[in-house]
């Protein structure tokens, strides 16, 4: 009943993930693999695998919700906190969203403000391990009020910019934000004519 009452609406608890690849499961060089921070900061960064796993500094339990209905209880999220992250490089006043980058080519927009709560991690590890390649290994963030689609796996880089634009699943009807307890699954007006953004 307890579980019951913490689930956000529209929400039923399942034991196992369901694993998505809207665009296929890439390859990954671990060797060659940088984690960058781009577009609207002082310093741009670039990290090294390695590099990552030495600056981990939070450890939570949360929730995970997909926009389809299913909730995963309690999964263990290990890596590094975003806010500090981004905090490192600097954002400029006018950023106020951030387009997160993957290796297959995916992409998700973030509010700012989201990626700077204090729950906001990149994910490095998961249930005491390294993720796997379906859960999104070397990194993905992870934000646990938000749907898992804006948890974009096997990222590669985070672009701080001025004005909304679409993402994936953004571009096929998914809201802009896509806050759970909100119910935020489908877009409004809010940034029906927005631009598309190229892969970099």
């Amino acid at each position: 009943m307890e579980n019951q009452k913490q689930m956000p609406p529209g929400q039923r608890p399942i034991k196992r993930f369901i694993y998505y690849a809207a665009l296929g499961v890439p390859e990954v060089n671990v060797e060659e693999y940088r984690f960058k921070i781009t577009g609207m900061v002082e310093r741009e960064l670039s990290f090294t695998y390695q590099e990552l796993l030495n600056m981990m500094d939070m450890e939570y339990k949360r929730d995970f919700h997909c926009v389809t209905g299913w909730s995963v209880l309690d999964v263990s999220w290990k890596g590094i906190n975003l806010k500090r992250l981004v905090e490192r490089a600097s954002p400029k006043p006018e950023a106020k969203w951030v387009i997160f980058y993957s290796l297959d080519g995916y992409t998700a927009t973030v509010p700012l403000e989201d990626v700077m709560n204090e729950d906001s991690i990149l994910v490095l590890m998961m249930n005491g391990r390294p993720l796997t390649k379906e859960e999104g290994f070397p990194a993905r963030p992870f934000f646990p009020h938000l749907y898992g689609w804006k948890s974009a796996k096997w990222v590669t880089a985070m672009e701080l910019i001025p004005e909304y634009v679409d993402g994936y699943w953004e571009e096929r009807g998914y809201h802009e934000r896509g806050n759970v307890w909100d119910e935020e699954r489908f877009k409004g007006f809010w940034g029906r004519h927005s631009k598309k953004r190229p892969i970099i």
